[in-house]
């Protein structure tokens, strides 16, 4: 395996650990863009597989390919999903980027700190500022995921999502609650239209109305907005969060089919459809939890990778890897955003944290053996 000898910057990529887990971090047209930017790109044997890009495209667009142990050895940044059980192989030369999850595992953050690792977690990118848009991972893979969401809420329920119209008769058009309305349940929403169904949504901030509406789909009102915060929900007190899931509850009973979607980085899903709106379900409902994670999700008793069916008859889909099932789209906007970002941080010529830098804080978590990130270095001192 042969690296350019003058290369600004050598990229590894690695193949996910994770079971479920089907997307890569760089695609070969991505790696073939970063060569000619002058980058050097180390993708570890098989790393594409499961997105059905294989290692002699690697090779084809200028990357080299070998074992992990080689990645790990050569990278100066090395390119994850998320955080591998590679750290014992990590040294303080070693950039790490990923959907990190620092505010949900702040001890692993401590763990690359001590480590000397630099960490960037697109997690915590600050997604209003604009010229961050081209990195924005979250943004890009909630899109696939609330793509896929309404597709796999179509091929569980036992109905037709349009109406349709034969000799044998008329069927009713499927009735189907998205619940959260940021990309992922917007993306839900048109792709369910798409399909047919007679939309419905509601999202606790008071922006998204309009962007509800603009798909065609009709409000549900529950008489329960805020204000957003960066493009999020502020949190909800607990008397606010229990309203609220009283008020969904009532009306989750008469669609065929709901699908959640409703997440804010750093804090555990809000609950939104207890046990008791299931019950209020019709046998053969659907319901997709799209938040369904290590933690938590948006419906009482969903598991991630699991599917349930109710004593009621209602099928509860924990869908938490929606993004993964359409790997090589979602693998592909991916790969974009970590091109994006390698630019903005080799702009001088080689790669350059700057903490001055708005878009960097935010992206920094770890860096010359420190948290550096304010949020995070706030959760382990509280929790000291």
């Amino acid at each position: 395996m042969t690296l350019p000898p003058h290369a600004t910057l050598t990229i590894g990529v690695l193949r996910e650990q994770a079971a479920d887990e089907q997307r890569v971090g760089l695609t070969p047209d991505s790696a073939a863009r970063l060569v000619a930017a002058g980058h050097a790109v180390v993708v570890e044997s098989g790393a594409g597989a499961r997105a059905w890009f294989r290692d002699d495209e690697y090779e084809s667009a200028g990357a080299a390919v070998g074992p992990r142990a080689t990645v790990l050895d050569a990278g100066d940044l090395v390119v994850c999903l998320h955080p591998s059980a590679v750290l014992h192989a990590l040294s303080p030369r070693h950039i790490v980027l990923g959907l990190l999850q620092p505010l949900l595992d702040p001890q692993l953050m401590a763990r690359m700190a001590e480590a000397g690792v630099t960490a960037l977690s697109f997690d915590t990118l600050p997604r209003t500022v604009s010229r961050a848009q081209s990195m924005d991972a979250l943004t890009s893979q909630a899109s696939v995921a609330g793509y896929k969401a309404a597709l796999v809420a179509a091929d569980a329920y036992g109905g037709f999502f349009p109406m349709l119209t034969t000799a044998a008769g008329t069927t009713k058009p499927a009735t189907v609650l998205v619940l959260g309305a940021g990309v992922a349940g917007l993306q839900a929403i048109a792709t369910a239209r798409r399909l047919g169904a007679v939309v419905t949504a509601f999202d606790v901030r008071d922006s998204a109305q309009s962007d509800i509406r603009s798909l065609g789909a009709q409000v549900l009102d529950v008489g329960v907005t805020v204000q957003s915060e960066g493009g999020y929900a502020r949190q909800l007190t607990a008397e606010e969060q229990a309203e609220l899931t009283d008020r969904v509850a009532d009306s989750v009973g008469r669609f065929d089919v709901v699908i959640t979607t409703a997440q804010v980085p750093g804090r555990p899903p809000p609950l939104l459809v207890p046990e008791r709106a299931l019950q209020l379900m019709h046998p053969g409902s659907v319901v997709v939890d799209g938040a369904a994670g290590d933690f938590g999700g948006n419906v009482e008793g969903s598991k991630a990778g699991h599917t349930v069916v109710t004593p009621s008859g209602v099928t509860v889909i924990g869908a938490g890897a929606l993004a993964s099932q359409v790997p090589r789209a979602a693998s592909t906007a991916y790969a974009r955003n970590v091109a994006a970002l390698v630019a903005y941080f080799t702009r001088s010529g080689s790669f350059a944290v700057d903490l001055d830098d708005e878009v960097q804080a935010g992206l920094v978590i770890t860096h010359g053996g420190r948290v550096v990130h304010p949020a995070v270095r706030a959760l382990l001192e509280g929790t000291s």
